[in-house]
């Protein structure tokens, strides 16, 4: 599965995307935009490398950040939710990691979060990758495409 694939399908599907992005740096949406024709489909993205842009932009609460920390299940599910609001899409994607070089809240590299905002649903799913730091990135971009495909032919 690629980015073209994707453009492919959501194109077919009549559907829009954007994303959300904190680990993978925007490395998502540079790489679906690479494709020509994204225009059809792929809103925008945002960057919330930060976590008080988490807060400020997206609208997640400091204490939910507290509570569960940004590497979790349940701030990526925040932001795939407020950034597919935010954006006005029917698919919106979220990242959120630990690509490393050093354990972050506890949790260790390779931890990483993928949600799903769609019509009325979030879903979320956990992975532990393993490599360098754009080893991480790249592999949660291609599970991002299988998770992108098999839902949006699930639910379209």
């Amino acid at each position: 599965m690629t980015s073209a694939d994707i453009n492919r399908i959501f194109r077919e599907k009549g559907r829009t995307l954007g994303s959300v992005e904190s680990f993978t740096g925007g490395a998502f949406a540079s790489d679906i935009t690479s494709v020509s024709g994204a225009s059809h489909f792929f809103k925008g993205a945002l960057v919330t490398y930060a976590t008080e842009e988490k807060a400020r932009i997206l609208g997640i609460s400091y204490t939910d950040i507290d509570t569960y920390g940004v590497v979790s299940q349940e701030i990526a599910g925040q932001m795939a939710s407020h950034a597919k609001s935010l954006l006005n899409v029917d698919y919106c994607i979220s990242f959120t990691g630990n690509a490393g070089p050093t354990a972050m809240e506890g949790k260790k590299v390779g931890e990483v979060y993928i949600g799903v905002a769609f019509y009325d649903k979030v879903q979320v799913f956990a992975y532990q990758l393993e490599g360098d730091r754009k080893n991480i990135q790249n592999e949660a971009i291609k599970i991002a495409y299988e998770l992108l495909e098999k839902i949006i032919e699930e639910n379209n």
